[in-house]
């Protein structure tokens, strides 16, 4: 699933987002790129007169100080640049966040509208949230195997940067002349981690060093029949622009040189860095290891669920839902005529080829092949579920092979707002022994419609709220709306095959466990073996499938809980609706109301739900 946020702000914990997709406007900025440097600080202007100039003008600061969300959002301001990763930028970011606290706090609250209440509540929640964050600055993995920048960079490169003009190429060559600084400011980065110590587990350095290895590897490189990823997309992507031979290959020449002179020694640094850690890593898979670790893993679940739960709760939650939906499982398991215990059955449906595509080209394209036809069906069942229907459209997409092996399951990135770029569903089709077609369906309708695609299009086509509203991180509210989407999918009549709506409860199931192992690893000190076993024991999924997984959970502690904790919330607010409203409900209000203010914290989400439906019973 999809781990979504701008690259400075998410890494270390300072982010204003993470959704990204908008116009371009490179002429303009060009322009003004002078102006675009000045950041805003309103300790030293003068305060804006109206809360919404206030949203705009902080909004606006941002956007200018992160050519990475820049691009995300399809604007060409700074195209050939990278985000200031230094110690220094993460100070001046924080500080500046203070003053904005104090600056947000100054204003009138009796003259706002009720629009401007909840983009008031939902900013400082945002700011106090992010600032909490600053008190654990250096725990932050700002390398890990999962998403890390030796991966991130080829992944923006091909996925983010296009190329549709002269000018675009050129930058595409000097963002990559830079990353030998941006390199030297992570390896400082990781220096303070080191000083603080504060490591990733020694098994992820492996896979970190041999993914980076990966980048640098192919012409021109090293001489070899096949070019280098980066040097392989560039090319593909010049053929659009109608050049002469001439032309293209001097824009290459320049293409090499920048990964001779400045790629390839910044991943040779940063592969020496590693080597280096990795002897320095503590024993152990948890934060517990950590200094202040039980501090950071409470501070962790506090910001992926927005609740205050402990580990414990979580935990306790985590095994109460895998009994419910063991026993849902052995009801399916009778109605098929399955004789055996439920781990039998897992068994079988693990490892039976009636539920697998081939390991070939031809397999992972069928696989492809019938993710869109699903989506596709899907998109005729909106319009009695949902009021609000996104414009943006999806594609289906493989991971690409550099990232495959480290790569999550499947995972969705947003759309650009003027349609330059669709959503995109990313399924890992690295082993098709850990993509079972029966939880193809589940997985369809969570990373693209209903669920991440709806849920993220709709936010960023919305009217009358704030930019900055729509580019909130609120991870219990965005999967929790995925996982919810799964369910939705049942009472919209899907999953007719019993084995289909088996594979919804083993995605459930997948979840729940989550709530236990992520606990399990970080609180209670289980180590990665253990944890594995724990999925293996409990799921039907391969161990292939557990094990990514729980390194997955190990590099982003406490994220995987927000699944199952935001699809309960949403489900009981549901539940609450269809109680109190009777025939009044409408599962297109429902929705509406859901997804009409973008990603919003759970207790204001109950809030909001909580009036709608007084609202609608007193008419």
């Amino acid at each position: 699933m999809k781990f979504r946020s701008p690259f400075i702000l998410s890494m270390l914990l300072i982010g204003t987002g993470t959704i990204y997709g908008c116009s371009d406007n490179q002429t303009t900025a060009r322009e003004s790129d002078s102006q675009s440097k000045q950041a805003i600080n309103y300790g030293h202007v003068k305060k804006p007169e109206k809360i919404t100039e206030f949203f705009t003008l902080s909004y606006e600061d941002d956007l200018k100080s992160s050519p990475l969300t820049q691009s995300y959002r399809g604007i060409k301001w700074d195209y050939d640049k990278w985000d200031d990763l230094s110690p220094e930028a993460e100070e001046a970011r924080i500080e500046l966040l203070k003053q904005r606290l104090e600056t947000l706090n100054s204003f009138d609250q009796s003259e706002f509208t009720a629009q401007q209440k909840l983009s008031f509540i939902l900013y400082k929640q945002d700011i106090e949230r992010r600032l909490a964050n600053d008190e654990f600055r250096a725990h932050s993995y700002v390398m890990q195997q999962l998403s890390g920048w030796h991966t991130r960079i080829p992944s923006f490169m091909i996925n983010i940067h296009k190329i549709s003009t002269l000018s675009d190429a050129q930058d595409y060559i000097s963002r990559l002349n830079k990353v030998d600084v941006l390199f030297e400011q992570l390896i400082a980065q990781l220096q303070l981690r080191e000083d603080a110590g504060v490591f990733p587990p020694k098994w992820s350095y492996d896979q970190m060093i041999q993914a980076s290895a990966n980048v640098i590897s192919g012409n021109p490189f090293e001489e070899k029949p096949n070019d280098s990823t980066l040097l392989a997309d560039f090319k593909e992507k010049l053929d659009s622009l109608g050049l002469s031979n001439a032309e293209k290959s001097g824009l290459i020449n320049q293409l090499n040189d920048a990964l001779l002179n400045s790629v390839k020694p910044a991943y040779e640094n940063m592969i020496a860095t590693l080597t280096k850690q990795r002897a320095l890593s503590p024993e152990g898979d948890g934060v517990w290891r950590l200094p202040q670790g039980d501090k950071w893993y409470q501070n962790r679940l506090a910001w992926y669920t927005t609740t205050d739960l402990d580990a414990q709760q979580v935990h306790d939650l985590g095994l109460l839902h895998v009994e419910r939906i063991h026993n849902q499982m052995q009801a399916i398991m009778q109605q098929v005529g399955f004789t055996g215990t439920l781990q039998e059955f897992f068994v079988f449906m693990r490892n039976d080829p009636q539920f697998y595509y081939e390991n070939t080209p031809e397999g992972k394209q069928e696989y492809l092949n019938q993710a869109k036809a699903l989506i596709d069906d899907m998109k005729t069942r909106l319009p009695e579920y949902f009021g609000l229907i996104p414009q943006a459209d999806i594609r289906v997409k493989a991971v690409e092979a550099f990232r495959e092996q480290t790569a999550g399951k499947a995972f969705y990135q947003s759309p650009a707002v003027d349609s330059s770029r669709p959503g995109t569903y990313y399924a890992n089709l690295y082993k098709m022994d850990a993509m079972p077609t029966y939880q193809m369906a589940a997985l369809a309708y969570h990373e693209g419609i209903p669920g991440h695609h709806m849920q993220r299009s709709i936010t960023q086509e919305l009217d009358g709220i704030p930019e900055f509203q729509k580019y909130l991180s609120f991870t219990a509210f965005t999967e929790g709306w995925g996982l919810y989407s799964e369910e939705l999918a049942k009472d919209m009549g899907l999953y007719q095959d019993p084995y289909a709506d088996f594979g919804r409860l083993a995605m459930e199931l997948w979840r729940a466990c989550r709530l236990v192992v992520d606990t399990g690893i970080h609180d209670k000190q289980w180590s990665k073996k253990q944890a594995i076993d724990y999925l293996v024991e409990n799921t039907p999924n391969a161990e292939s499938d557990a094990i990514k997984a729980i390194e997955r959970y190990i590099a982003l502690p406490g994220q995987a809980t927000a699944y199952m904790i935001g699809k309960l919330k949403i489900m009981a607010l549901r539940e609450k609706a269809q109680k109190t409203l009777g025939d009044r409900f409408s599962y297109a209000d429902f929705h509406d109301q859901v997804l009409k203010n973008g990603p919003i914290p759970l207790n204001v989400l109950e809030q909001q739900i909580d009036a709608w439906i007084a609202d609608v019973a007193s008419r």
